[in-house]
């Protein structure tokens, strides 16, 4: 058990609090002791590696709950002595508290639905019209489902005639995924309910039953973390049991691929998309007018990335980055769906393909990324000629609303650093654009703020763009705090977004600084391929790279930076702190990849391996893993390092939290200086996705409580 001493001003304030710059806090924090064992020693192709804390990814054994109780009881010490926590946590109430709207679409019933938040209801409520706006009936509200808002509401849809309609939802954040049915017009909920569901919708075959992907009921205590294997496709019969449910897809030889269902609207055909073994997607076909129809391959690799937009006309529109790492669109006949038979429609472009939805029968709508900010282009179904470009206002992420039944009107959404999401009706015909939602935060002016697009030069001599949000009028003196946040994996992009939280930041002063780091997809495939495997660490000298950037240009230095990032961004922020302890003030990894040589036995972790390479691979991968892995490259011997605060949670089946429990035990027992390493272990929660807006607003306000207090910021001033 190692006690620390903090060096932080522990003068103690007035009543008031505005005598002294830095509020009281804990002088001085004693770690619990972690449940360890230090006979346990792993063997990679000759290298012993010790692993101490190996009974910690026992999440619930007794000795691991009790340390998780003594943790979060130390951390919650420490940020209650901050007296502003209260403060911060009042203020994100604030900038939570907004309308926020969706855009509205048109379910097979021929009514309108929209999903609609009030500012701080924990779960967002769907709600249903006759007309896209006017008078409207709450159709279901997720915050029903539960006391205190973890049931989120992860997907809805409906049967072709419109008559049921399928919801899924996730309980305490975790990914695994119950199904509902309910009569559309009466809002009844059905009999139908399907558990243990993953990674899926109910994809319905008309309207006696749907399709859905499913793992084998997990060993009960270790819901969320043994390995998940064995993804099957089943088909549910309306009005029967889930136990009735049969097996239409599975690969017992390949017992780690993902396998979900697609059926297109209107078209007797089930495709089988298989994924996990590779950077993309494998597809196979099948008719189901046909009892003895057997399964067509259309794509046979999972080497590239293959994502059916739809079927139209006898023809399937593919988007495909084979031979075309920016992505372009093939056509595949339904009769001759062979890869040999495709033909391109729309050429690779110079900004990236991310997306592509029918606006009627005979326009696709494009949505192209260029430099990490979105456009749209319209284009001809037919031959994937040019019709057009939809107008949008500067840097930001673009969402569609149409279809094959949409027609010439539709809906867009729009969002940046300092807009929070807009909702456009728009005429493809007209180009007229009609204002349905523009969301107003009380007492916040989104024109005081500004944001630019730089680029800086990494190590390596590659180009790295990156966003900076701040207030008008900042100066370049070397004393603007900055809050560097990036994620660099699995060909995810990181375009622009609002966040309320994120102005809580930039009202005090703060830069907020968007790394688009190799790893993601802001330049295809090959900027992905870039930050995967043996390239990994190029991800990590990018993020440094960045915080070099603002250093040099003047806008900060090293005593006000803080590093953030969440799951690959967690990994992210743990490695670049053992390679650059000095660069940073604080870091702040959220349920991170912390152990580069463990992660692919828990969940679904093996998932990851064609991002990250997996320490069973060979000699190579292991030593390069190693090499880089948080968990065992945490120096200690004195050096300091910045203040730490790791983020998870109880029900993370995505990134179990064993990962963070090991990291910050590690942390805690090594010698890095005197700065505070503690851990937040939040419960009734999971990875992010679904979290109640109570939840995001209870960890936010301890995340930046721990920022400004070893930032010596005093928020308001």
């Amino acid at each position: 058990m190692k006690k620390i001493v903090l060096t932080a001003a522990m003068t103690i304030i007035a009543a008031t609090g505005a005598e002294a710059r830095v509020p009281a806090a804990p002088t001085s924090l004693k770690y619990p002791q972690a449940p360890s064992d230090p006979t346990v020693v792993d063997n990679y192709y000759g290298i012993k590696l010790a692993d101490p804390f190996r009974p910690l990814e026992n999440d619930t054994a007794a000795a691991t709950l009790e340390w998780v109780k003594a943790e979060n009881a130390l951390t919650r010490g420490y940020i209650d002595a901050i007296p502003y926590s209260t403060q911060l946590r009042d203020r994100l109430s604030e900038l939570y508290n907004f309308r926020r709207l969706g855009m509205p679409w048109k379910g097979n019933d021929g009514m309108y639905y929209v999903s609609d938040n009030d500012g701080l209801q924990n779960q967002n409520v769907i709600y249903r019209s006759k007309k896209p706006t006017g008078k409207r009936e709450v159709f279901l509200d997720p915050n029903k489902l539960s006391d205190n808002g973890t049931v989120a509401l992860t997907g809805i849809g409906q049967s072709p005639s419109g008559r049921y309609t399928s919801y899924t939802i996730s309980r305490n954040g975790s990914d695994w995924t119950e199904i509902f049915v309910m009569d559309t017009k009466s809002k009844k909920l059905m009999k139908d309910h399907i558990e243990w569901a993953k990674f899926t919708d109910a994809v319905w075959n008309g309207d006696d039953g749907f399709f859905y992907s499913a793992y084998e009921r997990p060993e009960e205590g270790k819901e969320f973390s043994s390995a998940n294997m064995g993804h099957r496709v089943w088909y549910h019969k309306l009005g029967t049991d889930q136990e009735a449910d049969t097996v239409v897809y599975q690969d017992k030889h390949n017992p780690l691929y993902f396998h979900s269902a697609y059926v297109p609207e209107g078209q007797p055909l089930l495709f089988i998309i298989k994924s996990g073994a590779g950077n993309g997607e494998a597809i196979i076909m099948k008719r189901l007018d046909n009892p003895d129809a057997g399964w067509i391959e259309i794509e046979p690799t999972q080497r590239h990335s293959h994502h059916i937009i739809d079927v139209a006309d006898g023809k399937i529109y593919i988007i495909s980055d084979e031979n075309a790492p920016k992505g372009r669109i093939m056509v595949a006949d339904v009769d001759n769906p062979v890869k040999s038979a495709w033909r391109e429609l729309v050429p690779e472009a110079k900004g990236v393909l991310k997306g592509a939805t029918f606006a009627g029968n005979d326009r696709l709508l494009l949505t192209y990324e260029q430099d990490a900010s979105d456009h749209v282009v319209a284009v001809s179904a037919k031959d994937g000629s040019k019709l057009g470009d939809i107008a949008t206002d500067g840097y930001g992420t673009i969402g569609l609303s149409a279809g094959k039944k949409s027609g010439d009107d539709i809906f867009y959404s729009f969002t940046s650093f300092t807009c929070p999401t807009a909702v456009y009706s728009y005429n493809l015909s007209t180009g007229k654009r009609t204002t349905v939602a523009m969301p107003q935060v009380k007492g916040v002016d989104f024109s005081d703020y500004v944001t630019e697009q730089v680029f800086f030069t990494s190590s390596d001599g590659t180009r790295v763009p990156m966003f900076l949000t701040y207030k008008k009028g900042l100066k370049r003196d070397s004393r603007n705090p900055v809050y560097l946040y990036g994620y660099g994996g699995f060909n995810s992009s990181l375009t622009p977004n609002y966040n309320p939280a994120r102005l809580l930041w930039l009202e005090n002063g703060g830069i907020y600084a968007h790394v688009n780091l190799r790893g993601g997809s802001e330049y295809g495939e090959e900027w992905h391929r870039a930050g995967t495997k043996m390239e990994k660490v190029n991800v990590f000298n990018d993020f440094i790279a960045a915080a070099e950037y603002m250093i040099d240009q003047k806008w900060t230095t090293n005593d006000l930076i803080v590093a953030e990032g969440a799951s690959n961004g967690g990994l992210l922020v743990g490695a670049v702190v053992n390679m650059r302890p000095d660069l940073f003030k604080v870091a702040i990894p959220r349920v991170g990849v912390m152990d580069m040589m463990r992660y692919h036995l828990f969940t679904i972790g093996w998932n990851w391996a064609p991002d990250y390479g997996r320490s069973d691979d060979g000699p190579a991968m292991a030593k390069y893993l190693l090499g880089y892995s948080p968990l065992h490259n945490i120096r200690g011997g004195g050096l300091s390092y910045p203040a730490i605060l790791v983020t998870t949670a109880d029900h993370d089946d995505r990134v179990v939290p064993a990962h963070s429990f090991k990291y910050a035990a590690t942390l805690q027992e090594a010698d890095t200086g005197n700065a505070p390493k503690l851990i937040r272990i939040d419960s009734n929660a999971g990875h992010g996705a679904g979290k109640p807006v109570s939840k995001s607003l209870d960890e936010w306000a301890d995340i930046y409580s721990f920022i400004f207090y070893n930032m010596d910021i005093v928020p308001g001033e």
